[in-house]
């Protein structure tokens, strides 16, 4: 067995063993508030700067698409865990064919990713909010809901709490998805050993991203544009190398309440499924002929 194999075995199951001796639960709590900061803070342009204007120093940045390009920017750091957060007006009138996205990713070919991708539409009708989990490089968890608000008129948060024990999605703190550890007793690979970092972008994907593919991006409607506020980021920052959390269990996201939802907050998953899920890859019985294991553990079906 090569060297980096045997490692990566050694971590899984210190990951495995570190479970197995923490308590199974504890009474939840929400995130904690958001700290609002600049995006010099902790963020630096990715690529197309000239498409990023800032406004009050910062405190607001907006993104423009036209013709030539998109653009996006990055996290300075890279974190394993933490509660990321990100303010966002989405781009107003006829977005069809552009995506905003706010996510999570490693650097390697068997990345792990989590992913909030707002997909346009033509005038009047709703944005598709799309997430998703990459573990190990393997994605297909694709969920769809429709928003309850008009994202394009004012400013909401998007949010993700990950620690060793699960992902939570939360749309203005009402959590619209959950993705637990189930390495133990699943053998479901979970993102614990990579550290990511934060990318936000807007860019035309009018190939798939509107009704397939079928409504295209309407230039005459260019530049589009996306703003963006908070840039929060309460993560353990690490190295490239690094294969955990040097403060684990020293941060509040650590702790006992912040394991899994409580009740309250499953009451609101539950309701984002029955009134606002448009897609969901646990129901997908043409993909999956069995449900997938991990979506009744999660209690999101």
């Amino acid at each position: 067995m090569a060297a980096a194999a045997r490692r990566l075995l050694l971590v899984a199951a210190a990951a495995a063993a570190l479970l197995l001796l923490l308590p199974e639960r504890a009474s939840a709590a929400a995130p904690r508030k958001p700290v609002d900061v600049p995006f010099q803070k902790n963020y630096v342009p990715t690529w197309a700067s000239d498409h990023i204007h800032y406004v009050d120093g910062g405190k607001e940045v907006q993104l423009y698409l036209d013709r030539s390009t998109g653009t996006g920017f990055q996290t300075r750091g890279s974190y394993l865990f933490g509660h990321f957060s990100m303010h966002m007006k989405l781009v107003g009138g006829d977005s069809a064919g552009t995506v905003t996205a706010f996510y999570l990713s490693s650097q390697n070919s068997e990345h792990d990713e989590i992913d909030f991708e707002f997909l346009g539409n033509r005038t009047g009708q709703p944005y598709i909010l799309q997430t998703n989990v990459f573990t190990g490089g393997k994605g297909d968890r694709e969920q769809r809901i429709y928003l309850w608000f008009d994202p394009t008129k004012e400013y909401h948060s998007y949010s993700v709490l990950w620690n060793l024990y699960m992902i939570a999605f939360f749309v203005d703190d009402v959590p619209i998805r959950v993705f637990k550890n189930s390495s133990g007793d699943l053998g479901i690979r979970y993102p614990f050993n990579q550290p990511m970092k934060l990318y936000s972008s807007l860019w035309n994907a009018d190939d798939w991203a509107t009704r397939g593919g079928r409504e295209k991006t309407d230039w005459a409607n260019a530049p589009f544009v996306a703003s963006y506020r908070g840039f929060h980021v309460d993560g353990c920052e690490a190295s490239a190398e690094a294969r955990f959390c040097a403060t684990q269990g020293a941060r509040w996201w650590d702790q006992p309440e912040f394991r899994d939802l409580d009740g309250a907050q499953y009451r609101k998953l539950r309701e984002v499924r029955q009134r606002y899920t448009i897609y969901n890859y646990c129901t997908d019985k043409d993909r999956y002929a069995a449900v997938p294991p991990e979506c009744a553990k999660d209690r999101d079906v």
